[in-house]
């Protein structure tokens, strides 16, 4: 078998463009003729189907929660990368491009690493526009950190649950489409097969997990969009849900398997407590902006965090890795970890985790800012743990999280079974042997058409459409004031299409009479006032001309 990428030939930094160029079209009236089935509703595949409905095909999306907002992709905690450059520290689509295949190894699919840190400067736009509530600076302006594997801090976050942030903003454009009838949602549903006929996908079969009956549902293509294979390991920080069967049984149906291999450990992890747990907990790699990593220098030393002078602690990654320091690629700051537990140096009772160390940071900055920046994940720890890092280390360790590996796919995202494309962490295609941090949400916002979100029609504007109101009450201010002006220069009535009683009471008493009429002195000061104001903007001889029809 010969499997094609369908990379566009020329420069790197064209590929993308030329390819939407060659790419054929479908006619707006033509869309409507086909159907697009999507399995998943995390953020790759809220988004897609949200993006289909939009332009206009006829959507089945199939999740297996009872609503989209459950999908695993809630549990996302640090942020979103894009090259935007807003701190001027010198960052780039190409060296986003750059770290990406640095930090995967040189292992990765440059071309649609490359198009993905070109597009990842268009999804923080949209996402304000859906009202995720970015963190910003004092003056409003959107703030970001730094990350893993960066020099330079291009991560967009909200606090800690930067993924539940965009998953409801997704679902908000997942459910404009529903109520205008472009995507139809089945909840509860878990797809049992994919319909091959004459080679290509063309359907489902999956089990309404509230009756127990199988369903069949026929389209003209399958898009995949059900996470990543964790959960194979016996503990992970995935959803037990999040059980890679559709995968698994796309790939018995002929869809090919790449890099199962790359599976990503995540450093910064709730330890292990015992046999009871059925998952494991992560804590954001963004805790590594402002904490520090250390263990003791001497083995076996079981003394608290709080009586081990500065002198006997080791803080390995910023010893081993000065330019990067806390902020080592994630495959790095475990292997390290993992290091220091076998050489007897591991903390805590089990000896399995390392301290992130907030001191100096809270000595900075203040309790206060640490509370701003990571609040809700200082609350989580405490819950689960039952100690106040405020007041001592916390304790992680690695833990299985992603998997880089995949459903082979195309420079399309097809896999090699026609008509079947695969979306998020369900492919193989951007990540190569390790994900930075903050890359996984930018993959599965991305590689899509965006979705401009437009308030509901009038009759049906909630609280929560302030924003479209808002603009609606501006431009009908614009056309009050320019109707005035035309009246004013035309010598009619302030407001002609409005008795005088309705102007009373849409705009008050303090500018009409009480009964609704207006003043002949102010009406006096507005026509003189008029005249001012056309004798500055349009000369002296439009000045003139209201004196001589008076």
């Amino acid at each position: 078998m010969t499997l094609d990428a369908r990379i566009p030939s020329g420069p790197i930094t064209e590929k993308w463009d030329r390819h939407k160029f060659d790419m054929k079209l479908v006619n707006p009236a033509n869309k409507r003729k086909y159907t697009i089935i999507v399995v998943g509703t995390g953020l790759a595949g809220a988004s897609a189907a949200a993006s289909l409905g939009e332009l206009g095909y006829n959507v089945l999306n199939f999740c297996i929660q009872d609503s989209p907002r459950r999908a695993h992709s809630i549990a996302a905690q640090g942020g979103i990368n894009a090259a935007k450059n807003y701190q001027n520290d010198g960052d780039s689509v190409y060296r986003l491009f750059y770290d990406t295949v640095k930090g995967g190894d040189y292992r990765s699919r440059e071309a649609n690493v490359y198009r993905l840190a070109q597009l990842s400067v268009n999804i923080i736009d949209q996402c304000v526009a859906q009202g995720v509530p970015f963190a910003r600076e004092y003056g409003g302006l959107l703030d970001n950190r730094s990350f893993g594997g960066a020099q330079v801090s291009r991560t967009f976050y909200a606090r800690g649950q930067t993924g539940q942030q965009l998953l409801l903003g997704a679902y908000q454009s997942l459910m404009r489409q529903v109520h205008e009838k472009n995507v139809k949602l089945f909840a509860r549903r878990e797809m049992l097969d994919v319909v091959v006929v004459d080679g290509k996908a063309r359907g489902i079969i999956c089990r309404n997990l509230t009756t127990g009956e199988l369903e069949r549902h026929v389209g003209d293509a399958v898009i995949l969009a059900t996470g990543g294979y964790g959960t194979a390991y016996y503990l992970s920080t995935n959803a037990v849900n999040s059980n890679v069967t559709a995968a698994w049984r796309a790939h018995k149906r002929g869809a090919l398997f790449a890099n199962p291999c790359y599976t990503q450990i995540h450093p910064t992890c709730i330890p292990v407590t015992g046999d009871h747990q059925s998952k494991l907990t992560l804590m954001s790699e963004s805790l590594r902006n402002d904490g520090r990593v250390w263990v003791p220098k001497q083995k076996g030393d079981t003394r608290p965090p709080e009586q081990i002078p500065e002198d006997e602690r080791d803080y390995y990654l910023e010893r081993k890795y000065p330019s990067f320091g806390n902020l080592v690629p994630r495959d790095v700051a475990s292997r390290n970890a993992k290091q220091m537990a076998d050489e007897g140096r591991g903390v805590g009772e089990s000896g399995l985790a390392v301290y992130l160390d907030f001191k100096d940071a809270i000595q900075r900055l203040g309790v206060e800012t640490i509370k701003e920046k990571y609040g809700n994940l200082f609350q989580m720890y405490q819950k689960i743990t039952d100690e106040d890092a405020y007041k001592k280390p916390m304790r992680i360790y690695p833990a299985i999280h992603y998997t880089m590996g995949g459903l082979w796919v195309d420079y399309n995202l097809m896999s090699n079974l026609p008509g079947l494309h695969v979306l998020g962490e369900a492919n193989f295609s951007d990540h190569g042997a390790n994900r930075l941090g903050a890359s996984a949400l930018m993959q599965r916002r991305l590689l899509r058409h965006p979705v401009h979100d437009r308030p509901l029609p009038r009759e049906q504007h909630t609280a929560e459409d302030h924003h479209g109101s808002c603009g609606l009450r501006r431009r009908r201010g614009q056309r009050a004031v320019a109707d005035r002006q035309t009246a004013r220069r035309e010598g009619q009535p302030r407001h002609p299409r409005n008795p005088p009683r309705a102007r009373a009471h849409s705009l008050g008493r303090r500018r009409h009479g009480a009964d609704g009429s207006e003043p002949e002195a102010r009406a006096r000061g507005d026509s003189e006032a008029a005249r001012r104001v056309l004798a500055r903007r349009l000369g002296a001889r439009h000045a003139r001309q209201p004196e001589s029809e008076s």
